[in-house]
């Protein structure tokens, strides 16, 4: 057992989540219980069919029609997870991860709860000697929230806590933080720009301010309010794009489809205490001051 509550390799057991795939490729995800079914129009598999199988086996149903099984990753879980608001998807949340350099043992406070779907992805990557504290403005959200990550690490996770309301207002001293700040902030919400003077005194020198945003609205006021407190680096914005792509023998080329517009990303850091962030010299910049400094944004 891990600290996500079962473990994610080995055999199947009870308790484990499972994913089935039929011919067609169409999947079926369900989490094993003793005494329990899955039930289809072909027929009835039996959960206990599925204990102590290996990953990668097949499982045949009442009227014989196979499936195979496998457990689900994190992107089969989050796409298929009852949402109360709409997911961060897996593209984001990795580069989220990647970008915001978030890893074992870091200490992320998270503002904007949604579905859970982040919140599973920052729990993996800061390990059982992390924490994850979240925020969320409804308590129907963190409730489903709540539930998600029940069911995809098996048990509640001892290093995640959620708390209602909002994060610029949420007094953290109860929190036990470090003296010198959290080591990430992570904001999925609607107004980050309101949140960048709470993120500035909870954040140690070198950490990470992270804001996953969806307008270009929210974009410029985000990053014209990092610009503005000079706690915080030249901010870093950008966007993801995921195209899959088709490949059969010699016919190799992209997919006519593919995963374009979902959020914007902006990166800042924070410096130390009694420093003034430098600056960019940014190209038609009416504020003489703006253009003082020449050295290179420090993303």
């Amino acid at each position: 057992m891990d600290f996500q509550g079962k473990a994610r390799k080995g055999p199947f057991h009870f308790g484990d989540r499972i994913q089935l795939s039929d011919a067609k490729g169409k999947l079926y995800s369900f989490t094993l219980k003793e005494g329990g079914s899955w039930h289809s129009h072909k027929g009835i598999v039996e959960h206990a069919q599925c204990v102590g199988l290996s990953e990668g086996s097949f499982v045949t149903s009442t009227s014989g029609a196979q499936y195979f099984a496998i457990r689900p990753l994190y992107e089969d879980f989050v796409l298929a997870m009852p949402r109360g608001a709409t997911i961060v998807y897996p593209k984001d949340a990795a580069d989220i991860i990647g970008f915001g350099d978030i890893s074992e043992g870091d200490i992320v406070l998270e503002a904007g709860v949604g579905s859970g779907a982040l919140t599973i992805a920052l729990l993996r990557a800061v390990g059982p000697h992390g924490r994850v504290i979240s925020t969320e403005r409804r308590d129907d959200f963190a409730v489903i929230a709540e539930k998600n990550l029940d069911i995809f690490f098996g048990a509640a996770p001892k290093n995640w806590s959620v708390r209602i309301g909002s994060f610029e207002d949420q007094d953290f001293s109860d929190a036990l933080l470090p003296k010198e700040g959290v080591d990430r902030i992570v904001l999925d919400m609607l107004a980050p720009w309101e949140c960048v003077d709470q993120s500035a005194h909870l954040l140690r020198p070198g950490g990470v301010f992270i804001a996953y945003i969806t307008t270009t609205t929210q974009l410029s006021r985000t990053v014209e309010a990092l610009r503005e407190d000079r706690r915080f680096t030249e901010p870093y914005s950008w966007e993801s794009l995921h195209r899959s792509w088709h490949v059969d023998s010699l016919s190799v080329r992209p997919d006519n489809r593919m995963i374009g517009h979902t959020g914007f990303l902006v990166r800042a850091r924070r410096v130390a205490d009694g420093v003034q962030a430098p600056r960019t010299r940014r190209r038609g910049a009416k504020n003489p001051e703006e253009n003082q400094q020449d050295s290179e944004s420090v993303r």
